[in-house]
């Protein structure tokens, strides 16, 4: 018998579109399964100011097919840099179109070399966002070349994030795409200002898929996939039910010859199916009754938003992902090319 759900329309707090064509190419993906998605900043050329991000905003409402634009909302952010001024962040806040500012530790992923280099030199910023009540959203990962890759979002919770969670006792803080058991941990523990999203690659998949028979290169993405251990406790805090954790994709598409090289680019595309990759994830848990809080619910509250009034309706029914996916005038290979997904989702007024 097929067994079918129905849950309010998730959105996506965590997400890559890039620009220009190659937006074109996986904005549908994205719009069709949410109804709202936190766009992340890491542009070519950075947004780093208002004008900046209300322009992107633009375009990737213009760029949305007719049939979706009345059913997603881009939630434009700003990149965080040594120079972003406390003026800046009220004018982001008073534009009302953006929703966060994002901190990446510079070098720490793609495109962020203009990050932040010592978070110090943003205290004056940090400020004015707690007093705006604009969310900082971290990249959490120190960049020193001396500690270990799998370790760089411990350390950076040690050094960094307990730190500033002292120092702004009311800024609001998610820690993005996290990857380990003490990050977790620490979210769980830390005060109701702080959250996590957590992708669905890092709920299926530990860091033995990069090296099977082979490097894998499309299971490749920063932070990097770790061990299983951590697999199974960010299983464990993503279908608990605690409301401070919610999904974000991190969903990243890069080139087919991109990802193929002797260097290739960190980064996994899952919007092509990432409601149905959550899915089955709790439902191997024993935990589809916990679904909708951690796709619909949780993140909107964290965020100040109202809960969409669209529903989404899944069905165990197995459908085949594409060996590729057009990507402007190249391709990209989405998470699980050429296998099965064993739910589909579908939204509805």
């Amino acid at each position: 018998m097929s067994q079918t759900l129905r849950i309010i329309r998730p959105d996506d707090f965590h997400l890559h579109l890039r620009d220009d064509a190659q937006m074109q190419s996986v904005l549908p993906f994205s719009a069709t399964q949410f109804a709202r998605a936190i766009v992340m900043p890491n542009l070519k050329t950075p947004v780093t100011t208002t004008t900046m991000a209300l322009a992107y905003r633009q375009r990737i409402l213009t760029a949305l097919p007719d049939k979706l634009k009345k059913d997603f909302e881009p939630l434009m952010t700003l990149y965080l840099t040594d120079n972003t001024t406390p003026d800046e962040i009220k004018h982001a806040k008073n534009c009302g179109f953006i929703h966060g500012v994002k901190l990446y530790p510079a070098g720490a992923t793609t495109h962020s070399d203009a990050g932040v280099t010592d978070i110090k030199h943003c205290y004056a910023t940090l400020e004015a966002m707690e007093a705006n009540s604009l969310p900082l959203l971290i990249h959490g990962e120190v960049t020193d070349p001396d500690i270990d890759l799998f370790d760089r979002e411990k350390i950076f919770i040690d050094r960094v994030l307990e730190p500033l969670v002292r120092r702004f006792p009311k800024l609001r803080i998610v820690l993005e795409h996290i990857t380990t058991e003490d990050a977790a941990a620490f979210v769980t523990s830390a005060p109701d200002t702080v959250a996590a999203t957590i992708t669905a690659h890092h709920l299926h998949y530990n860091r033995n898929a990069i090296f099977q028979n082979g490097i894998r290169p499309h299971y490749y993405c920063l932070p990097v996939l770790k061990r299983e251990r951590h697999r199974q406790a960010l299983i464990k805090a993503a279908t608990s039910g605690n409301a401070k954790f919610f999904l974000g994709t991190d969903s990243a598409p890069h080139t087919q010859s991109m990802k193929e090289t002797a260097c290739g680019c960190a980064g996994i595309f899952t919007a092509h199916a990432a409601v149905e990759l959550y899915t089955e994830i709790f439902e191997q848990a024993n935990a589809l009754d916990k679904l909708e809080a951690f796709t619909s619910i949780n993140g909107a509250v964290f965020y100040q938003l109202p809960r969409n009034k669209t529903v989404t309706t899944l069905r165990k029914e197995p459908w085949r992902v594409p060996e590729t996916i057009s990507y402007a005038s190249e391709t990209l290979v989405p998470l699980r090319a050429g296998e099965i997904v064993h739910w589909k989702a579908t939204s509805t007024p």
